[in-house]
């Protein structure tokens, strides 16, 4: 080995210690659990909002700059590039940040004043695209027109993660689960954005043999669903998802179908509702992405409910709502976007305290 090759390694070695420790001085995010006004089904929300940058896909930004660094994609002064304009990329700017070297976000011009400031804030830099421009192909040409690497979430997000345990967040809810009445939930539920949390969560169930089933969740706009419930990996979407962190336009090589036992589309209105519910429940504000999760969680619920059936019910709270203050709690923003939620939100209220909830759901499963 060459003197070069030494220090290369010996920086790469440096940048793994620092993200690990980074991982060491974090404590397990809380898994809470909800008051309602019913009993035999008990509901679980895993707090991803408690992450040092805000959000779930904190854990995907650190197992994805390790997954790079072990396989020697990223070293010393080598520029990440990263096709996000949401949550992502303000984690993988502060894990960039963390090991000293430079970051870019490619991302739409729309994007939101308060994302571009916080990735900004953990010295990312902002690549801004025009509408009906690849996010993908333009990161990846940047990444090659700066002798950088183009980390790519939707590409790599199931397969940076050890879905057999090494402290997953499944492994976590299961072991926060433990002591509970019903340790063994009926069903996790789940949003995909890359796919690499629902195919982290549904191998290791199945890796562990354990009776829980995964019900996947997609928005009003989104590609997966389609995908999952016509078995077509080419299925697409024109338009963009409202709901920041969840919903593609295509569906992503992360998204794995095989692991998820039944999807459903929740309309946008109710995911917001949804939101604005858990959010009074709570009395701190949760995200859209969350609402989603929040609305199919209950659906679910209600179901096992009418069929009078016991267990646990999990799911997550991906970010905080303070992100959106100007747009899902906006009452200017919701009637742009022809939405209200007034009905949605006064449902899942309802929801809480007698366990009943009507709206149905459009949703498949597999064979």
């Amino acid at each position: 080995m060459t003197q070069d090759q030494i220090s290369g390694r010996g920086w790469a070695d440096q940048a793994v210690a620092l993200i690990e420790a980074d991982q060491r001085r974090s404590a397990d995010t809380h898994l809470l659990k909800l008051e309602t006004g019913f009993r035999g089904v008990d509901l679980y929300l895993k707090d991803e909002s408690t992450h040092p940058t805000g959000s779930l896909k904190h854990r995907l930004a650190r197992s994805l700059f390790l997954y790079a660094l072990v396989n020697r994609k990223i070293r010393e002064g080598v520029a990440v590039v990263e096709a996000s304009s949401g949550s992502t990329a303000v984690s993988e700017a502060y894990f960039a940040r963390m090991i000293g070297v430079p970051f870019y976000a490619v991302m739409p011009k729309s994007t939101s004043a308060e994302k571009i400031a916080t990735i900004e804030h953990y010295g990312g830099r902002c690549h801004f695209v025009a509408p009906g421009v690849s996010l993908y192909e333009e990161a990846a040409r940047l990444a090659e027109s700066l002798g950088g690497h183009y980390i790519d979430q939707f590409t790599h997000a199931e397969r940076a993660t050890d879905w057999r345990g090494n402290n997953n967040i499944a492994e976590s809810i299961f072991d926060q689960l433990a002591r509970e009445q019903h340790p063994v939930p009926r069903w996790i539920v789940m949003s995909a954005g890359t796919g690499g949390t629902t195919a982290t969560i549904g191998r290791y169930i199945r890796y562990k043999r354990l009776a829980t089933r995964l019900l996947g969740v997609d928005p009003e706009f989104s590609a997966f669903f389609d995908g999952y419930a016509g078995n077509d990996r080419a299925a697409t979407c024109e338009k963009p998802s409202r709901i920041e962190g969840i919903g593609r336009p295509r569906v992503e090589p992360s998204f794995i179908p095989e692991v998820i036992d039944e999807m459903v589309r929740v309309p946008d209105k109710a995911a917001l509702g949804a939101m604005r519910a858990l959010s009074h429940h709570l009395g701190r504000r949760v995200g859209g992405s969350t609402g989603s999760n929040m609305f199919a969680l209950c659906w679910k619920a209600a179901e096992m409910i009418r069929n009078g059936e016991q267990g646990s019910l999990v799911s997550l709270i991906c970010d905080s709502g303070e992100r959106y203050s100007r747009t899902y709690y906006a009452q200017g923003w919701l009637a742009d976007c022809g939405l209200d939620c007034a009905q949605s939100e006064a449902d899942i209220e309802a929801f809480f305290a007698t366990g009943i909830l009507e709206t149905p759901l459009q949703s498949a499963r597999q064979d």
